[in-house]
C-alpha cells in the first residue's frame, strides 16, 4: 500500500479535499486526472460499438452518436458526483462488463427502454444494498471462487464479443464457430483488427500510457485510409469515412427515455428478475473488487483494510449505475483504469472532478465517435477480455467442489452467448455439489434462494410446457 506524507492544509480547496492530509498538490492532481480520463477515454468509443450492434425485442437499434452522447454524459455526472461526494480519485464509466448484459441477455427480451429501466432498478438496488448493509451479506453467501469465476467468465464472452464483430471469428460450415470465414482470414477490415490488435499488445506491454486509446486512433486512420482506396468492403455498423466535422451538438435523444417496469412485463418476471440479478452481480462486485484494489494503491486503505469514505464510494458507485440507465448509457461503475490517475499521483476526489470535466467535453466531439469501425475498436475487447482472465489464478482449481462449477460459470457465458447461463449454471451447480457431499452448513441459505431462482429459469420452458 502507497504511504501518503501529511502536511497541514494550506486553502479551501486544500482543506476540502483534504489534499495535503492526502499528501497530494494541486498539479498531482490535474494530471492525476488527465491520465485516467486518456486511459479510459476508450470506453466513449467501445460501448456504443456494443450497444448499437444489438437490437431490442422490436428490431429497434440505438445510434452511434446518441450513444457516444449518453456515455460521455453520464460519465461526467458520476465521476464529478465520485469527486465532490466520494472525495476519491475513481473515475465512473460505462461498465464493460454490464454492457453485454444489457445487450444481449435484456434487449432481445424488452424495449431499449425497458432495458434502461433495469439498469436504473440495478442501481437503486445496489445504493439500498450500500445502505443496509445487504451487500456485504450477499458478497459473503457467494463464495469467493465464483465471484472470480464470474469475471473470467465476462472477460471469455467480452473477448468473443470482440473477435466476431471484428470477423476474426465466423459461423462455421459443419461447425458452430471457425476461423474468419470459411476457415480462413480474409478482407482487410479483418486485417485492419489484427494490426490494430498487435499494436494495442505492444503498446500496453510496453507500458504506454493510454495504449488502448492510441491503438483504437491508429487503427481507426488506417481504416480510412483502406476504406478510401479499396472499393466495396463490408465494415459493419460503421464505415470509416472522415466526419464532415469534428466538434457537433450532443445528441440527448437517449436522455429519460426508461421504462422502470415494463421488462417484467415484455419479458416476463421470471426473466427480467432473472436479468436485474445478473446486472446487479455484474455491476456491484466488479466495483467492490476495483475500489479495494485502486483503494489500496491511492493509499485509502487503513491498516485494517478498510477504505477510507467506503459507505460514500459505494453509495456514488450506485448511483452511477441510476444516472447511466436515465441516460441511455448502461450502468456506470468505478473503472480499473484508475489505477492509471493514481500512479501518476492522484489521491483525492480533486482528480475526479478533471477526469469527469473532460468527459463533459468529449460530448461535442460525436462525430469522432461515429467514424470508429468495429475492427478498430473489437481490439480493446479481446484486451480486456485477457486481463479480466488472468483473476482465474485466484480459483483453486484443485477443489472439484468449487473448480467444476467455476468452470461452467466461465465456460457457459462464450459458448451460450449469455453471461446469465455461466452465473445460474454455477450456483446451481456449487448448490448440488456442497448438498450431495452433505456439506449442508457450507451452503448459504441465500444460495438456496438464488439456486431456486435459477432452476425455475433454466427450466422455464418445462414448467410452461406441464402448465400448458
Amino acid at each position: 500500500m502507497t504511504q501518503l506524507e501529511t502536511r497541514p492544509p494550506t486553502g479551501a480547496l486544500d482543506r476540502f479535499f483534504g489534499l495535503s492530509g492526502r499528501g497530494s498538490t494541486l498539479g498531482r492532481e490535474v494530471r492525476g486526472g488527465i491520465t485516467t480520463f486518456v486511459a479510459v477515454a476508450y470506453i466513449i468509443l467501445l460501448i456504443p460499438i456494443i450497444l448499437s450492434g444489438a437490437k431490442d425485442v422490436t428490431g429497434a437499434q440505438l445510434t452511434i452518436p446518441q450513444l457516444t452522447t449518453a456515455v460521455a454524459l453520464s460519465a461526467a455526472l458520476t465521476t464529478i458526483l465520485m469527486g465532490v461526494v466520494g472525495n476519491a480519485p475513481f473515475a465512473l464509466a460505462s461498465g464493460l462488463g454490464v454492457a453485454p448484459v444489457v445487450a444481449f441477455q435484456a434487449a432481445p427480451f424488452m424495449t431499449w427502454d425497458q432495458a434502461m429501466g433495469l439498469v436504473v432498478l440495478e442501481g437503486v438496488v445496489i445504493v439500498v444494498f450500500a445502505l443496509t448493509g445487504i451487500r456485504r451479506l450477499i458478497m459473503d453467501a457467494i463464495p469467493t471462487g465464483l465471484k472470480h469465476a464470474v469475471g473470467v467468465g465476462i472477460g471469455m464472452f467480452i473477448a468473443l464479443i470482440g473477435l466476431v464483430d471484428a470477423g476474426f471469428v465466423g459461423r462455421g460450415e459443419g461447425t458452430p464457430v471457425t476461423l474468419g470465414a470459411g476457415g480462413h482470414l480474409q478482407g482487410w477490415p479483418v486485417a485492419v483488427f489484427c494490426a490494430g490488435l498487435l499494436l494495442m499488445l505492444a503498446l500496453f506491454v510496453r507500458r504506454v500510457p493510454g495504449a488502448i486509446l492510441i491503438s483504437i486512433v491508429a487503427a481507426t486512420a488506417l481504416a480510412i485510409v483502406v476504406n478510401a482506396t479499396v472499393d466495396g468492403l463490408k465494415w459493419g455498423v460503421v464505415t470509416p469515412q472522415l466526419p464532415s466535422t469534428v466538434v457537433a451538438t450532443p445528441d440527448f435523444g437517449l436522455l429519460g427515455s426508461i421504462d422502470l417496469f415494463g421488462g417484467f412485463g415484455r419479458a416476463g418476471i421470471l426473466t427480467a428478475t432473472v436479468v436485474l440479478f445478473t446486472l446487479v452481480l455484474s455491476g456491484f462486485f466488479d466495483a467492490m473488487g476495483t475500489i479495494i484494489g485502486v483503494g489500496e494503491e491511492a493509499g485509502l486503505a487503513d491498516e485494517r483494510g478498510q477504505i477510507q469514505g467506503i459507505g460514500k464510494i459505494l453509495t456514488v458507485d450506485g448511483l452511477g449505475a441510476v444516472i447511466g440507465g436515465f441516460t441511455g448509457a448502461s450502468a456506470n461503475t468505478v473503472v480499473v483504469e484508475s489505477a492509471a490517475g493514481v500512479g501518476e499521483g492522484a489521491r483525492t476526489g480533486l482528480a475526479s472532478l478533471v477526469t469527469g470535466g473532460l468527459f463533459a467535453g468529449a460530448m461535442f466531439l460525436t462525430p469522432l465517435a461515429a467514424v470508429v469501425p468495429a475492427q478498430a475498436a473489437a481490439p480493446a475487447l479481446v484486451l480486456v477480455g485477457a486481463l479480466m482472465m488472468t483473476a482465474a489464478r485466484k480459483i483453486s482449481w484443485d477443489d472439484l467442489e468449487l473448480a467444476i462449477p467455476a468452470f461452467l460459470t466461465v465456460a457457459l457465458m462464450p459458448f451460450t452467448y449469455s453471461i446469465t447461463n455461466g452465473v445460474g449454471a454455477g450456483i446451481v451447480t456449487y448448490t448440488v455439489i456442497k448438498a450431495a457431499r452433505g456439506k449442508f452448513t457450507e451452503i448459504h441459505w441465500l444460495l438456496w434462494l438464488i439456486t431456486a431462482v435459477f432452476a425455475t429459469y433454466f427450466g422455464i420452458s418445462f414448467i410452461e410446457g406441464l402448465l400448458g
